[in-house]
């Protein structure tokens, strides 16, 4: 067992990596896609060591994008983008944005994922169609569907200014579906679907870079998403201020409480140590 003086040592430690925690979060309320960062502690006999970071997985709010390339997920999920080596990383901020060559990309340069579509709106795997029932049915039950991805691209032919050198412009609907549009809007031809992916267990996955997540084996492996998608907005901290403002008041009530103990002990013991030099 711990004596009081090594346990008010580990709990003015613990406090001081909870306050910056909580201090980060703070910081952070108003940053897109930003995760709030949670502490968990273990307990011992009095006192408290802390254990591991969690981030809080939980929807922020959105707020006004810059253009209508933007994208939030109203739902669970995230999106699907692949780095220059193919790596599948997952985000929730969906600050994406075509570059000048028509690649759909994340203000980190990596490759927003979706399916080629046929005229019907059905995803295609090879030359073979998956309806649009089975695409719905395996989302709602939560299920995998094998599937490749492929990087968005609506090339802008120099000749003409149009997207893929016959849309005047293009749509983003809410299930994902991206749209050319021609003959001022009259026509409208689906292209590409967005890839969306969930986790059973998604506050496992590993955050490597500020809001890009990579699987676990803890997290699961990928599943369907099943969020909607709102074009020209972007999803907003997700860090609750006036919860942080509580969690700050408690650390620093148990801060105050952990140096007044550690000053008693060191009175103690120069009083001790006093006593026996005399």
């Amino acid at each position: 067992m711990n004596d009081s003086f090594i346990t008010a040592l580990n709990t003015q430690k613990s406090t001081t990596n909870w306050m910056d925690a909580i201090a980060h979060n703070m910081t952070n309320v108003y940053t897109p896609g930003f995760r709030e960062l949670q502490v968990n502690f273990k307990t011992f006999l009095g006192g408290a060591i802390s254990d591991d970071y969690d981030k809080k997985i939980d929807q922020g709010k959105s707020t006004p994008g810059t253009s209508k390339e933007n994208l939030f997920l109203e739902g669970k999920g995230f999106f699907l983008v692949k780095n220059a080596e193919g790596k599948s990383i997952y985000t929730r901020l969906g600050e994406f944005k075509f570059d000048n060559e028509g690649v759909y990309r994340d203000r980190n340069g990596n490759t927003v994922q979706g399916y080629i579509l046929n005229d019907k709106g059905e995803i295609m795997q090879g030359t073979r169609s998956i309806s649009s029932d089975l695409y719905e049915e395996t989302a709602l039950k939560g299920g995998a569907l094998d599937v490749p991805t492929t990087n968005i691209k609506l090339w802008i032919d120099p000749s003409n200014g149009k997207f893929l050198g016959k849309y005047d412009d293009y749509e983003i609907k809410n299930d994902g579906t991206i749209y050319g549009k021609a003959d001022n809007g009259k026509r409208s031809v689906p292209l590409y679907r967005i890839t969306t992916r969930n986790f059973h267990n998604p506050s496992a996955l590993y955050e490597f870079k500020e809001g890009q997540f990579l699987e676990t084996e803890e997290s699961g492996k990928p599943l369907m998403g099943v969020a909607e998608i709102r074009s020209g907005l972007l999803e907003m901290s997700n860090a609750d201020f006036k919860a942080n403002i509580s969690y700050y008041q408690m650390a620093k009530l148990q801060m105050e409480v952990s140096n007044k103990l550690i000053s008693s002990q060191k009175e103690l013991l120069q009083e001790a140590l006093r006593l026996v030099g005399n």
